[in-house]
């Protein structure tokens, strides 16, 4: 069974709902290690409610801080220190997809940062989202990750599409064009559907 790692350029790119695709298309477990602020309607909630298979199975978070920061800050305030030897991955003989808080390079804590929660074996899947800096966001981001040694990266796109941005970001990386995710009108089980078909045959060569 494969761990498919989904994280971002940033925050409000897309990741839950990208996530929430990938769950679908592969019929995979889903686990949110940090989750920071929301937890009434959490990620876990969201990727849960928008998915319609009866595969999946949604795992608790390793950390459940209460306020919508960087974990390293949410953390201070709840009195806790995020310890990266707590955070211990789900058992499961099904495929996992994990989901990242923010970008790459979010702290954790003093030390350790988001991409310290991916492993080698992982296939990392990055949601870029256009914006005015968001080329030079996911340059960085997957240069980042590459530094690391990882090898097994793709990348999902979403929102608007812009030909120009995406087409010097694969020119550039040579990461998997995994596909894209345009504008939703309405987010539900029935448009998670969709996009789960059309991205599954990709990410089951991925």
């Amino acid at each position: 069974m494969q761990n498919y790692f989904i994280t971002g350029i940033g925050t409000d790119v897309g990741k839950t709902l990208i996530s929430a695709i990938v769950v679908e298309a592969l019929q995979a477990d889903y686990w949110k290690p940090v989750q920071a602020g929301d937890l009434q309607n959490s990620d876990t909630h969201k990727v849960k409610n928008l998915v319609s298979n009866t595969t999946s199975h949604f795992f608790e978070n390793a950390y459940a801080l209460q306020t919508p920061m960087s974990p390293h800050a949410a953390a201070e305030i709840d009195d806790i220190q995020v310890d990266l030897s707590q955070i211990i991955r789900p058992k499961t003989t099904n495929n996992l997809v994990i989901e990242g808080a923010g970008g790459i390079l979010v702290p954790l804590n003093e030390k350790d940062c988001i991409i310290d929660l991916i492993q080698q074996k992982d296939k990392i899947i990055l949601v870029s989202r256009h914006y005015l800096g968001s080329i030079n966001h996911t340059l960085l981001s997957i240069e980042a990750l590459q530094n690391r040694g990882f090898k097994h990266i793709g990348i999902i796109f979403s929102g608007d599409e812009h030909p120009t941005t995406e087409s010097i970001i694969l020119s550039k990386t040579k990461v998997t064009y995994l596909g894209r995710v345009s504008e939703l009108k309405n987010i539900n089980k029935k448009t998670i559907l969709i996009e789960a078909e059309k991205v599954r045959g990709n990410l089951n060569e991925f």
